[in-house]
């Protein structure tokens, strides 16, 4: 027999072949997907179950702008909290923190009358203060960061209690409109739609399809196997979908005199992303995943453990800071109770959202959707009038199941 003979035979095969190769990747990168994504399947699920059991109620414009008002702060704080829990460490002493600063920063407006951008701002060293005290016995005596923060808890919500005798009430117009305005319409109404709102939505679809298709040619060009083209377009089209929607909703909240945007929301959606930015782009983010992953090792390599734990605690005394102005800014008065079990909140959320009860894994993007998960369920059983107590018993046990999911795969990995 010829070679010409032979050769369609052999094309034919290897045609099958490289097919049955693309299946494969294909199958191989939708689980793994399905594993990376999970969380957002059930964020879904949650929310669906959420809108049949409230009514409707859930998913109106109004709640929805609610949803993300009273839930900034679990978000703010839980983006310091996973770079803490990553490095196999823990702060207890948000919550106290956020009535201590707000406390101070009522005190300096209503008081000292201070105006409301220089209290902010005061508010902020006082947070950054506070990161350099808590960093300094973990990361130069060695106290672990569990005790040093217990004593935090402790000390922040005593000072917080004798330096508030009752309520201060903000009078501060400015400074209320952080936590209940929305961003200036500069482009009107589009019939009963937000048109600033429309067009960030534009653009925010328009960005995501870019970064995803930039990525997996930058991949491709460095000579790696990216993921098939069309999970990358499965990708797209549900983030389409997801932030289509959601644009929708705030774009119809409000009245003919307000709604949109709420500035809360830039502000929350402004440190998602420096921080995921610090996490995964930057130098210090890949020494914060090396010292949780293994700390002995990452000391041999030549990282300075002690110096990314003092970093660590300085960016989680400051967003404890912007997360007391969140939330004095949404109540307008500060109180001795403010901020009681928001760490809990903001531990949940980490945990919740995938990050490893052992260090060394979490994503920012995943604390987020940790955050609206708690959230949801919060609002949902709000909406249905359920007993507050109630509402602690189902979020624990919400709690209780993510970090067993955690460890059950991790388990039958090995």
């Amino acid at each position: 027999m010829s070679a010409s003979t032979i050769n369609p035979s052999m094309n034919q095969k290897k045609k099958t072949g490289q097919h049955s190769e693309d299946n494969t990747g294909m199958l191989s990168s939708l689980t793994s997907n399905l594993r990376q994504y999970g969380m957002v399947g059930a964020l879904i699920v949650i929310v669906l179950v959420f809108e049949i059991l409230t009514r409707g109620i859930l998913l109106q414009p109004n709640s929805f702008v609610s949803l993300i008002q009273q839930n900034a702060y679990v978000i703010i704080l839980a983006v310091g909290m996973v770079m803490v829990i990553i490095a196999t460490h823990i702060d207890l002493s948000v919550g106290s923190l956020v009535g201590f600063i707000g406390g101070c920063a009522a005190l300096l407006m209503q008081n000292a009358n201070v105006n409301w951008f220089a209290a902010i701002l005061l508010a902020l060293v006082i947070g950054l203060i506070v990161g350099v005290w808590q960093g300094f016995w973990v990361a130069v005596v060695g106290i672990p960061g569990f005790i040093t923060t217990l004593a935090g808890m402790l000390i922040f919500r005593g000072l917080a209690t004798t330096m508030i005798n009752a309520s201060i009430p903000i009078n501060s117009v400015p400074f209320d409109a952080i936590a209940a305005d929305y961003l200036p319409n500069i482009f009107g109404f589009w019939g009963p739609f937000d048109g600033l709102t429309i067009v960030v939505g534009i653009l925010a679809i328009a960005f995501y399809a870019f970064n995803a298709l930039h990525k997996r040619a930058k991949i491709e060009k460095v000579g790696l196997v990216p993921e098939p083209l069309t999970v990358t377009y499965i990708k797209i089209a549900i983030a389409v979908l997801v932030i289509a929607f959601v644009t929708y909703l705030l774009a119809s909240s409000g009245s003919a005199h307000s709604g949109g945007i709420p500035i809360i929301l830039v502000i929350v959606a402004i440190l998602v992303f420096i921080y995921n930015f610090i996490l995964t782009r930057t130098v210090f983010g890949r020494h914060v995943y090396a010292v949780g992953g293994n700390r002995k090792a990452a000391i041999l390599s030549g990282i300075n453990t002690k110096r990314v734990d003092f970093a660590l605690f300085v960016h989680m005394g400051l967003l404890s800071a912007i997360a007391a102005i969140a939330m004095l800014s949404r109540l307008s008065s500060a109180s001795a109770s403010t901020g009681t079990s928001f760490e809990m909140d903001a531990i949940a959320a980490c945990f919740v959202g995938g990050t490893a009860v052992t260090g060394g894994v979490g994503t920012i993007p995943g604390v987020v959707i940790g955050a609206i998960v708690m959230g949801v369920i919060n609002q949902g059983l709000s909406i249905m009038g359920v007993d507050s107590a109630i509402v602690q018993t189902i979020k624990g046990l919400v709690l209780l199941l993510a970090v067993s999911v955690d460890i059950l795969s991790k388990r039958n990995k090995r």
